[in-house]
């Protein structure tokens, strides 16, 4: 049988495709993508159990039939290939030949009958959201879930969406990201915890497309679709810790500084912070910022000045420059405000400008102990 497509369109699918496939996985026919044809239709499947990703390719064809082919020989050649149609002639002997302008490639092919089926997400209820909205939530949040297997929930992003709002939620102890969009609503109230893998898949195909995101999920199980696409991915079960609890509402300390001059001192002073804690300093009295570090096994020791818009009283607090320069990286704002209240309690980040109407984004790191 044989099959023609772009080189170009289908090494992108299988780009994208790729980010589910686990290479050494327990279950070698894993390693490979499911080529299933049918007349006028090609569609290619990744998966590793807990996600299975597909998408669908318009292709010349005028029989059916299915296919596992190796997934890294396959994106390895397509990428030294230019642009032109190949030809894949999938012959009896278990092997496909590629069939380009100037050559030939011949690789063996796997049984598609051990191939998994993908999970019926049985029973769902749907929710349509524009994939803008989708993909900004992933981005702003996904960067502080944890990576302790020991607390799954921690390990992926906490959706709730409501009649009032859509709110996503990420913390790993140390750090706290809230998203919420009040100009986009559920008719029903929804929760689930989606796993980072999935979410990290669907962050990079999102950011270039328009299409709305039909979202599909029961108890165990939520389903993507958008476009020519599809992902099904197993969610993390379990109870999310209640994050409004540990959001100080009372903080009469608040800074507005330049958000790159901040990120800029951040990186500078945090060469010369200790190797363990990753501990800088913030000194903010009146008008100035002080920010230090210093590693006293090294001999080492830095320090920044710079302006701010302050208003509270004088202050000296400690945080992981790591966690606070991850934060400053994902506010999307000229200026940002950080709100304080004592050196042990957390301090809460949020963009000055930059939001759409509806749109808030609130990020909560908690303080390191000075020594």
């Amino acid at each position: 049988m044989k099959i023609t497509l772009s080189k170009n369109l289908l090494l992108k699918n299988l780009q994208i495709l790729s980010g589910v496939i686990q290479m050494n996985h327990p279950l070698p026919i894993l390693e490979n993508f499911l080529f299933e044809i049918s007349i006028g239709q090609l569609k290619i499947t990744a998966s590793d159990l807990d996600s299975t990703m597909s998408c669908v390719m318009e292709i010349e064809s005028r029989k059916t039939g299915a296919y596992a082919l190796p997934s890294r020989m396959f994106i390895d050649i397509l990428k030294t290939l230019p642009e032109q149609p190949l030809t894949f002639d999938f012959l009896e002997n278990h092997t496909v030949e590629i069939i380009s302008l100037t050559g030939n490639y011949v690789s063996a092919y796997s049984d598609a009958n051990q191939y998994p089926k993908a999970v019926e997400v049985e029973k769902a209820s749907t929710i349509i959201l524009p994939s803008k909205v989708l993909s900004e939530a992933i981005s702003k949040t996904i960067f502080a879930t944890g990576n302790d297997d020991l607390r799954p929930i921690m390990t992926g992003v906490y959706f709730k969406f409501s009649k009032e709002a859509l709110i996503f939620v990420a913390t790993d102890a140390h750090r706290l990201v809230r998203y919420k969009r009040e100009d986009v609503n559920c008719s029903q109230t929804v929760e689930f915890i989606m796993p980072k893998k999935p979410l990290n898949v669907l962050k990079g195909i999102l950011s270039d497309t328009y299409d709305d995101v039909t979202i599909e999920y029961n108890i165990s199980n939520a389903k993507y679709s958008f476009g020519n696409t599809e992902l099904i991915c197993r969610l993390i079960d379990g109870k999310y810790p209640n994050f409004e609890a540990v959001i100080p509402k009372e903080n009469p300390n608040k800074m507005v500084v330049d958000k790159m001059q901040l990120l800029n001192a951040v990186n500078c002073v945090s060469v010369f912070s200790s190797r363990e804690s990753h501990q800088i300093r913030l000194k903010i009295s009146g008008a100035e910022l002080n920010i230090s570090a210093e590693d006293i096994d090294y001999s080492n020791k830095a320090e920044e000045r710079m302006t701010c818009d302050y208003q509270g009283e004088d202050i000296y607090i400690g945080f992981n420059a790591r966690f606070l320069a991850d934060m400053l990286k994902n506010i999307h704002s000229k200026e940002v405000q950080i709100e304080m209240s004592q050196p042990n309690r957390a301090g809460i980040l949020s963009p000055v400008d930059g939001l759409e109407e509806g749109e808030e984004v609130l990020m909560l790191i908690m303080p390191s102990l000075i020594k």
